[in-house]
């Protein structure tokens, strides 16, 4: 059921049907409003999750200046870029955050390095797929284990995938675990704006033409006109362009 605590709407056996509900409630409300809500309601049982681009940057910029004891994870692959890594101590050096690092499972890891080589995306999608389950959805699932809630930066402008993302929504993928999207409604100018806005830290590959961050080597920059995910696994041609957190297991996997 949903109740109301000092004037936040709290959840409390929330099914399906309320968390709707709740998602109605917020649709028309700003950023700040949604993480406030987020925050005050699950406090250290919430976290953001983000590979710090600059949607999350943002997010944790906001969440930091509303309870400075947000809890950020993220998940380093091992074949993250050196800007990325960079932009990690960065964030614990201007908001003195401890950034959780998540980690693949390196039996599974060494499992799939043997059989299928060190890099297998380039093969076919379904390795590729593979390669992002362990080094990126797995570690998801066992993080997510310990928190009710987590908080992306996804915006439906992104992609076609992410198009009708509600701003708070039941996590099917993470076992309902509920997932707050603050920034669905906003368009990419709108980020940057903020970024600028509050001198918040960013990827220096953003300065470099590059328009989503991922791993080294499945990440370039784009060209002038490209679509923003042009530059994910640009080898892959009329696949979704998701490594299967945001999507469900991923499809097509080859063990």
């Amino acid at each position: 059921m949903l109740t109301e605590k000092k004037g936040h709407t709290q959840i409390v056996g929330a099914t399906v049907k309320d968390i709707k509900l709740l998602a109605e409630e917020f649709e028309t409300k700003s950023a700040e409003d949604v993480i406030r809500w987020a925050l005050v309601t699950y406090r250290q049982q919430v976290a953001i999750s983000t590979s710090l681009q600059a949607e999350g940057m943002v997010i944790l910029d906001m969440a930091y200046r509303l309870y400075p004891s947000v809890r950020v994870l993220t998940i380093d692959t091992g074949r993250l870029p050196k800007e990325t890594y960079e932009l990690v101590d960065r964030v614990r050096g201007r908001y003195g955050i401890q950034v959780e690092v998540v980690y693949p499972d390196h039996i599974e890891l060494s499992r799939m390095v043997t059989k299928h080589g060190v890099n297998p995306f380039y093969q076919s999608v379904s390795l590729r797929l593979l390669c992002c389950q362990i080094r990126k959805v797995e570690p998801m699932v066992r993080s997510l284990q310990n928190f009710d809630a987590w908080i992306s930066g996804l915006r439906r402008t992104q992609s076609d995938s992410r198009a009708k993302i509600s701003k708070i929504e039941v996590d099917k993928v993470y076992e309902n675990t509920i997932k707050i999207n603050p920034l669905a409604d906003w368009s990419h100018d709108q980020v940057w704006d903020y970024v600028r806005a509050n001198d918040v830290p960013y990827n220096d590959l953003y300065d470099k033409g590059y328009s989503s961050i991922g791993c080294e080597p499945c990440t370039k920059a784009i060209e002038p006109g490209e679509d923003a995910r042009a530059g994910r696994w640009w080898w892959e041609k009329d696949v979704p362009k998701e490594c299967g957190i945001h999507v469900g297991p991923a499809w097509g996997r080859t063990e």
